[in-house]
């Protein structure tokens, strides 16, 4: 069976869906009636044509019926040169969305197979992702694991 949305890398024109979406993402983080958001979604907007705009951040969308209905981000990190080790960066993966009507039909692992093949092809060392509860199995399925060492700092 042939899926009924696209992945596809994501441009600086996607800006605005992608804004809602994330104002979407982070209100269904709150239980019940979320509040009403503290920032406008204009800042987000502009925040994330930047990024995408000048390649300081990647993403990737899945769309059907031409909608935007999910996403990933991608910022790589540069790692400081080592006289004995490759310097390749690293991932820091963020804001994993997929709008719950198409949720459980494969836009989600999707996504994360752009997100690796990409990954692979630039020769990312290592991607690292905090994901929520909900979404840690897909996360595990797709091939991530717990670090053996990593230490935190949380304010």
């Amino acid at each position: 069976m042939t899926p009924d949305f696209i992945v596809r890398p994501a441009r600086s024109s996607d800006a605005r869906p992608l804004a809602e979406l994330r104002w979407t993402f982070k209100q269904e983080d709150h239980e019940g009636r979320p509040p009403a958001p503290a920032r406008p979604l204009e800042e987000a907007e502009q925040w994330i044509r930047a990024r995408l705009g000048d390649g300081r951040w990647l993403a990737w969308v899945v769309e059907t019926g031409g909608s935007v209905c999910g996403h990933v981000f991608l910022c790589p990190v540069e790692r400081m040169p080592d006289p004995y080790r490759d310097n390749t960066p690293i991932g820091y993966v963020t804001n994993f969305y997929v709008t719950p009507s198409q949720r459980n039909k494969g836009a989600g692992s999707a996504l994360l197979e752009a997100l690796k093949e990409h990954s692979r092809t630039a020769g990312f060392d290592t991607l690292i992702v905090w994901p929520s509860e909900r979404s840690s199995p897909l996360w595990q399925r797709s091939g991530f694991r717990p670090p053996d060492e990593l230490l935190e700092l949380s304010r």
